[in-house]
């Protein structure tokens, strides 16, 4: 028996903020951000679990976060980011992989990442059931996350078919 090689996937993921007065509320990494702007999206728009979902349907050949939760599907509307990628990681078990890691790097202004970032990282490995680790960073005050229009996330996933 060979052994299989490991699968490399890439995720990313982007939303602008919500409207001034909006009453949708922060979400990064499966924990909420009181005070903050939120984002605005079809579900809680939460960047780092959908990059990291994303990167996962990647790796495993299933198409992407839209082909599998798309706006046109009712049942996903506002749903957490952290059920969107429990449901990612299911359906990549159950199409025979094996979930090595996740890594994803946030890209924006606000909110500050790294006091939450254990509470971030936690959750996202729970719902995944592999590790998911977290990074960020600013542009600089270049682009749209420059001018505080919104956050990106790009996520990579490493899955290894099992059988």
């Amino acid at each position: 028996m060979t052994a299989q090689l490991p699968l490399v996937g890439i995720g990313s993921d982007v939303h602008a903020y919500a409207p001034e007065g909006s009453t949708r509320e922060m979400w990064l990494g499966g924990v909420q951000f009181p005070g903050e702007r939120p984002l605005d999206g079809h579900s809680d728009a939460d960047v780092i679990a959908h990059a990291a979902a994303d990167a996962l349907f990647s790796a495993s050949g299933l198409g992407d976060l839209g082909s599998n939760f798309g706006v046109s599907e009712p049942e996903w509307a506002g749903a957490a980011g952290s059920v969107l990628l429990a449901e990612a990681a299911r359906r990549v078990r159950e199409a025979g992989f094996e979930i090595g890691n996740v890594a994803v790097q946030v890209i924006g202004n606000r909110p500050k990442v790294g006091p939450q970032r254990d509470l971030m990282q936690e959750r996202m490995t729970a719902a995944a059931g592999a590790t998911v680790r977290i990074s960020a960073t600013t542009t600089d005050a270049l682009g749209f996350a420059g001018r505080g229009e919104g956050i990106a996330a790009i996520a990579t996933a490493l899955v290894v078919a099992v059988g």
